[in-house]
């Protein structure tokens, strides 16, 4: 039975280029979930866009001295060439600063207004009489007064993750010009978040499948109490209040973007020209809704947009789960942009082929607990395990299979036990990788999927049909014929892992089209595999990388290679 699934990717500021923690943090997941429920013949939509009103785009716009827009445009559009050359297959990567989001982001204020879960009130907002001016909750950094990290926002602490207020910050300072703020009122809108204590509990409790920190985090936040939160500031760059009597705010960036996994399918409905298909995956109560996310942003997607969703009604699914992976750290060092500490994935695209990219920050996805990214590591798995291992099997079996039977797949003979055990082993992962795909566990995954090419590789060496076939030259075409039927079970099991390479498996292997359009079971796959079918050429699938990498690599980012 076919299921329908909806994906929501955190939204990324479209003021710099992406960098390796991005990826690892929620958009690699939410791709590898994506294709393989796309290959179980699942109906997916995956939704994202460049969030475009938050204040570090004012910020670099300020700095650089052009408009938000000019940022925005120069940044959404570089996003779209990183998601094509990474193969991240977004159903629609739009952004936050297109009419029907602000239809439908006024259509949610008003509801919750007109049924109290929006209020008026004054507060206390961080103006600076030096740039005379009220200043966004970024523009103010302090000292985390529950952590104490010195570089807090005023918004949030990317060290704790513990969302702020600007007056609760320590000896918080406006990051334009240096100068302590003062507090003065001003009338804002409020979301009445403490409503939702209660329901929110209730429903937190019917998630027994959510990951421990997420569940954790989820906890905490609620039982220390929940808060009205200001949904608006005095800004100029944004969506509009539709209230009359506030032409001078917006409605801030923490409330709107999250409606973007709505509005996203909305446009998605538009342009397939079905307007009303957006409703599928939104109200039928069967779908289940998936949001990849980093875990700096759980209580967003965990707390307050259930609540907007509660509080509107109208019979929109709640998340089903909130995957939210942990942090990704540099050479042992948290990503920094204001420093240059980073790898940013476009200059990684101009250097190297994005399936080892995709393979390293899978096999090592901070699912559970944060991880390291290091040159090191990067050039060792990918010498010994995707050419080593993956790509040795690929290239020795097909190779030599083509060479020696005239590019044709061998007629086997009878199958031995050995033969048997392997492919009843490739049915086994292709079973395996798929729960665990289906369970968000991404790293058990592929660590599956390489076991399976470890004991191929295994099974030929007892076999070593390249002996055989100078006397027993059936025996040699019955192992291999085998051992291509395994390999065109790993080019499936693989494939939303590593599209790029598998998609040149299918073509070695002789078929036409897309390896996404390949079924996701046993026999299908192996029964495709005759003996006398036509192979292609091959080639190798992974360039072993020269170990004087990583020394160039750390001086690009200028420390030593370790």
């Amino acid at each position: 039975m076919t299921e329908r699934i909806f994906i929501g990717v955190a939204w990324p500021y479209a003021n710099g280029s992406l960098h390796l923690g991005h990826l690892a943090g929620c958009y690699l997941a939410a791709d590898i979930f994506a294709r393989y429920h796309r290959m179980r013949g699942n109906e997916v939509l995956m939704v994202s866009g460049s969030d475009t009103h938050g204040t570090p785009i004012t910020i670099r716009a300020d700095q650089e001295g052009i408009t938000p827009a000019e940022v925005v445009e120069r940044y959404h559009a570089e996003f779209l060439q990183t998601w094509e050359r990474l193969g991240v297959t977004f159903d629609l990567f739009t952004h936050t600063n297109t009419e029907n989001h602000e239809r439908v982001v006024h259509d949610i204020f008003k509801s919750l207004l007109e049924q109290g879960y929006i209020y008026t009130d004054n507060m206390l907002l961080a103006y600076c009489s030096g740039c005379q001016r009220f200043l966004p909750d970024r523009y103010v950094e302090g000292i985390c007064p529950h952590c104490s990290y010195d570089r807090a926002r005023g918004d949030q602490c990317d060290q704790c993750g513990r969302t702020l207020d600007p007056q609760e910050l320590i000896e918080a300072q406006c990051i334009l010009c240096g100068g302590r703020p003062e507090f003065r009122e001003s009338e804002h809108f409020f979301l009445k978040l403490s409503a939702f204590q209660e329901p929110l509990l209730d429903w937190i409790r019917e998630q027994p499948h959510w990951r421990a920190n997420v569940a954790n985090q989820t906890r905490s936040f609620l039982e220390g109490g929940l808060k009205d939160r200001a949904i608006t500031r005095d800004l100029t760059w944004g969506i509009p209040i539709p209230v009359e009597g506030y032409g001078g705010k917006r409605i801030y960036v923490w409330f709107e973007a999250v409606i973007g996994y709505l509005s996203a399918a909305v446009e998605w409905a538009a342009n397939s020209g079905q307007a009303e298909r957006w409703q599928d995956f939104w109200k039928d109560p069967a779908t289940r809704s998936y949001y990849f996310i980093g875990k700096d942003n759980i209580p967003f997607h965990s707390i307050i947009w259930p609540a907007m969703l509660m509080g509107y009604g109208n019979g929109l699914n709640l998340p089903y789960d909130v995957p939210a992976n942990e942090f990704l750290s540099l050479e042992s060092r948290k990503f920094s942009t204001s420093q240059n500490w980073a790898v940013w994935i476009p200059d990684y695209l101009e250097r190297y082929d994005p399936d080892p990219l995709r393979y390293l920050l899978s096999i090592n996805m901070p699912e559970t607990g944060d991880a390291d990214f290091s040159w090191a590591e990067f050039v060792r798995r990918n010498n010994e395990e995707l050419v080593a291992t993956y790509g040795n099997l690929v290239n020795r079996v097909l190779s030599f299979t083509y060479r020696n039977f005239d590019g044709k797949v061998p007629e086997p003979g009878d199958l031995d036990e050995t033969d048997r055990q392997i492919l009843a082993a490739a049915r086994a992962a292709l079973d395996a990788v798929g729960d665990s795909l289906h369970h968000t566990r991404f790293k058990a995954a592929l660590g599956q999927a390489f076991a399976l090419a470890q004991e191929t590789n295994r099974y030929l060496d007892a076999k070593a049909p390249w002996r055989a076939i100078k006397t027993q030259r059936q025996e040699a075409a019955t192992s291999l014929c085998v051992s291509i039927q395994v390999i065109n079970c790993l080019k499936v099991i693989l494939a939303p892992f590593l599209p790029f390479s598998s998609q040149k498996v299918h073509g070695y292997l002789g078929f036409d089209g897309r390896v996404e359009a390949e079924s996701w079971e046993f026999e299908p796959l192996i029964q495709a595999i005759r003996g006398g079918n036509p192979l292609r050429q091959p080639a190798p699938l992974y360039t072993k990388l020269d170990p004087q990498t990583v020394a160039a690599e750390s001086e690009r980012l200028g420390t030593p290679a370790v």
